[in-house]
């Protein structure tokens, strides 16, 4: 199947390659392509959470482009990964969830990694850039798989299953984000003669929140705040987004266990390690002779609830579960201490990264470069970010407005400078129409039927 299926996008990538036309000449960067896993906008250039301790994602805000408002195409890890990473929407794939194997249904897909291959550079993957369940092998000259993490004896701890938080008794070098690290740390100490592309993916803070003892401990439980939420904040949502937040699962399990506090815990010291990690790869990159010559591009692959419209997990089309942390900076194009308020999507990435490294545009991109705003933050964007969780299902960011159409027809419309916290679904209300039609405008044209499934790949 392995052998068929390297044939098969060989072809593909030959064929794309010759329909291209060449860039001239010029300078190539090198990039360093950092993923993050359930990373919600909690960290400190985002300002999701008082008192978060990310001092090495601070700096690297304070080196780049800060996107205050970026967002995935999907709030699950294989579609959003997918879909960023060849290029293709969900809704044009029928890739919607994480139990949908991608390749098939984009046979002739050129992903990132296999484009900067084929225009020279040397290409290496460590840790999880695609969903794990569904690595792509003709994507890698060189990939290091994700290493495990020790877990508590007696697992699970606090909650059920996978959905569970507690430190374990282990040092930084005992974990698999450490040890993929690793992999970037020592390629930036190695002489490379050509241009490279260097993916790093850092699991945590993806569950279970199992992280060494002093990464709790900078977060007391006497410490801890809840997210702002409101009581009976599901009835004003339509049944469709009722049935997606699921909040007789997760959420009531939290509540009558009185875990709140304690699972925010967990994703605040999951966070902490997280940044750790990234911030022994920095420091490895700006000690390295590539420093001046290297892209940096940190991304996190969707967002996370928290008890937001008692949900919990990624999984939905609000605010929580798709606003992403993403900082870029471009030697020589980006400003010290950037912050662009435009609406962004994480399919973005890839048109941007060619452009960047002077590659020949690559066609078919459903994406747009933010080349303008990394030079100018504050440029005109007319590019609405769309979010799609499932066949028809679609959410519209504008600077201020969310609007979510479910399949069903159902709708939700929430105004961002009056209500960042989306409380209040104005979709009702007949004097937004004329707003909803505007914002209805941008969604996808094209909702391909669901892709196969297979068991694996739910998480």
């Amino acid at each position: 199947m392995k052998f068929k299926l390297s044939i098969i996008t060989g072809l593909a990538l030959a064929s794309a390659l010759f329909s291209e036309t060449f860039a001239q000449t010029k300078p190539k960067y090198n990039v360093l392509f950092v993923a993050v896993d359930d990373m919600n906008d909690w960290i400190g250039p985002f300002g999701g959470y008082e008192g978060i301790k990310t001092p090495n994602l601070d700096k690297l805000a304070k080196k780049g482009v800060v996107f205050k408002r970026a967002y995935c195409a999907a709030p699950a890890c294989n579609p959003s990964r997918a879909s960023l990473l060849t290029g293709v929407r969900p809704s044009t794939s029928g890739v919607y969830h994480n139990n949908q194997p991608w390749r098939p249904v984009l046979k002739d897909a050129v992903t990132l990694p296999q484009y900067f291959t084929a225009n020279g550079y040397e290409v290496k993957g460590a840790g999880k850039i695609f969903h794990n369940a569904f690595n792509d092998d003709a994507s890698w000259p060189e990939y290091f798989d994700v290493p495990s993490s020790p877990e508590p004896p007696k697992a699970p701890v606090n909650g059920f299953a996978h959905f569970d938080w507690s430190p374990v008794d282990v040092k930084d070098e005992d974990m698999g984000d450490y040890k993929v690290v690793n992999q970037g740390i020592d390629y930036f100490g190695k002489k490379h003669e050509k241009p490279f592309f260097l993916a790093i993916g850092i699991t945590r803070p993806h569950l279970p929140w199992y992280v060494p003892q002093k990464y709790y401990d900078q977060y007391p439980l006497s410490s801890i705040k809840l997210p702002k939420t409101i009581a009976n904040d599901l009835a004003d949502v339509p049944e469709a987004g009722v049935k997606i937040a699921k909040p007789k699962g997760d959420h009531k399990f939290i509540v009558e266990n009185k875990q709140w506090e304690k699972a925010v815990q967990g994703y605040l010291a999951s966070i902490t390690f997280a940044d750790a990690q990234i911030g022994r790869l920095l420091d490895a990159l700006e000690k390295s002779e590539y420093a001046k010559s290297t892209i940096i591009v940190f991304f996190g692959d969707h967002g996370w609830h928290l008890g937001e419209k008692e949900h919990w997990r990624k999984f939905a089309l609000w605010e929580e579960a798709s606003r992403v942390p993403f900082i870029v900076y471009a030697p020589g194009l980006s400003k010290e201490n950037s912050i662009s308020q435009r609406t962004v999507n994480l399919m973005d990435i890839y048109p941007t990264l060619t452009e960047l490294c002077n590659l020949p545009a690559k066609k078919g991109l459903e994406g747009n470069s933010i080349v303008p705003l990394l030079k100018n933050p504050y440029a005109a964007w007319e590019h609405p970010s769309i979010t799609t969780h499932g066949l028809g299902n679609h959410a519209v960011r504008s600077e201020k407005w969310r609007y979510i159409r479910y399949n069903d027809g159902s709708e939700e419309l929430y105004d961002h400078d009056n209500d960042p916290q989306e409380f209040n679904n104005l979709a009702k209300d007949e004097k937004y129409s004329a707003e909803k039609l505007k914002l209805a405008k941008s969604l996808p044209a094209v909702n391909a039927k669901d892709a196969p499934t297979v068991k694996e790949g739910k998480e």
